[in-house]
Order: C-alpha cells, then sequence, then structure tokens
C-alpha cells in the first residue's frame, strides 16, 4: 500500500514521520486491497490535525482528529480508522454468510428462497 504524508502549516520531524508510516502499515492489514492511504498533518488553532483518507470496497473511509501533538493526532486518526476498517470487514462478512447460507452475526440460520429456515446437516 502507497503511504502519502502531507504536512500543512507545521514541520514534522522525522521520527514522527517514522512513527506515521510504521502506524498506518499496519492499517493495510485490515484493508489489504486499499491501494493509496493519504495522511494530511497541519496545525490548526486549537492543536494540529491528522486527517487519514482511503478507500476500500467502494467506501471512502474519511477520518479527521485533533490533539495538541502531532503524534497523539497521529495515532487518534489511526485508532478510529481501524474501528471503521473493522465494521466495513464486518458487514461484509455478514453480507457474504446470508448469501452463502450460513450463519449471520445475529446467530440465526440464513432463510432459503423459499423462505424456509435452511438447517445445517
Amino acid at each position: 500500500m502507497q503511504i502519502q504524508i502531507t504536512a500543512r502549516h507545521v514541520e514534522l520531524p522525522a521520527d514522527v514521520r517514522a512513527f506515521a508510516e510504521s502506524r498506518l502499515e499496519k492499517l493495510g492489514r485490515l484493508a489489504p486491497d486499499a491501494h493509496a492511504l493519504h495522511l494530511i498533518v497541519g496545525a490548526e488553532r486549537t492543536g494540529i490535525s491528522a486527517e487519514i483518507t482511503l478507500r476500500v470496497h467502494q467506501h471512502d473511509v474519511v477520518v479527521n482528529e485533533w490533539h495538541e501533538l502531532a503524534r497523539g493526532a497521529i495515532e487518534l486518526a489511526a485508532d478510529r480508522t481501524e474501528e471503521q476498517l473493522r465494521r466495513i470487514k464486518e458487514k461484509r462478512i455478514d453480507g457474504r454468510q446470508r448469501h452463502e447460507g450460513g450463519r449471520g452475526l445475529n446467530g440465526r440460520l440464513a432463510e432459503s428462497a423459499s423462505g424456509e429456515v435452511e438447517d445445517e446437516a
């Protein structure tokens, strides 16, 4: 996955850039089919903002977070992005199981086209 880091109105030290790259590479494990991830770090009046954008399975994931420090803003944004990617992944898995006749996340058996509940044999 290609990671692009942009700093607006703030200078990012090398250690913060390295932290951001290592933290964002972990997001690639949750979304292996995401081709590019863009991190924008900018100075705001209230502190430092971090925005992460990526596209996964026809979903645009955009997360904005603020913190006093750049590292904190990046960490908060990465945590929220992980949360959103997990939700997207769970929805995809649940949808597949419904179509394949398996159990959904609620634990019930999927219904067949005739409306009868399919039994696992």
